[in-house]
C-alpha cells in the first residue's frame, strides 16, 4: 500500500494517509489498505512496550539525580514519552474501515 501509510517518526509506526475518498477505492484497495493496517495495529503493543521500558528507566534516573535542571529534562522526557504512549493506545482502538470512512468524509468538507 505505497502512499497509503506514511512513517510517523514520533509514534514510531506507520499511519494511514488516504489520498481519496475511501469510497473511491476499490473493494480489494480497501481490503488490502485494512490488512495492511491490522499488520501495523499488531505491532502497537511492542511500541508500547519499548516506550514503558524507557519510562521507567528515565523514572530510575530521575530518582537518582540530584541536578535540578537535569531533573526537569528527565521529567519532560518522560510526559513526552508518555503521550506518545497514549496516542499509540488511541491508534491501537482505531476501527480501520469506520475511522478511515471518517477521515476520508473530514478531508471532503476541507476540500
Amino acid at each position: 500500500m505505497n502512499g497509503i501509510f506514511i512513517d510517523d517518526k514520533r509514534l514510531g509506526i506507520r499511519l494511514p494517509h488516504l489520498d481519496k475518498p475511501w469510497e473511491d477505492y476499490s473493494p480489494n484497495e480497501q481490503e488490502a489498505i485494512l490488512l495492511e493496517w491490522e499488520t501495523i495495529r499488531g505491532l502497537i503493543p511492542d511500541r508500547i512496550a519499548e516506550l514503558e521500558r524507557e519510562i521507567n528507566k528515565k523514572q530510575d534516573e530521575l530518582g537518582q539525580e540530584a541536578d535540578f535542571a537535569r531533573s526537569c529534562q528527565l521529567n519532560a522526557d518522560i510526559a513526552e514519552l508518555a503521550s506518545i504512549v497514549n496516542d499509540l493506545w488511541i491508534w491501537y482502538r482505531v476501527s480501520p474501515h469506520v475511522s478511515f470512512e471518517k477521515e476520508a468524509a473530514v478531508k471532503r468538507k476541507i476540500r
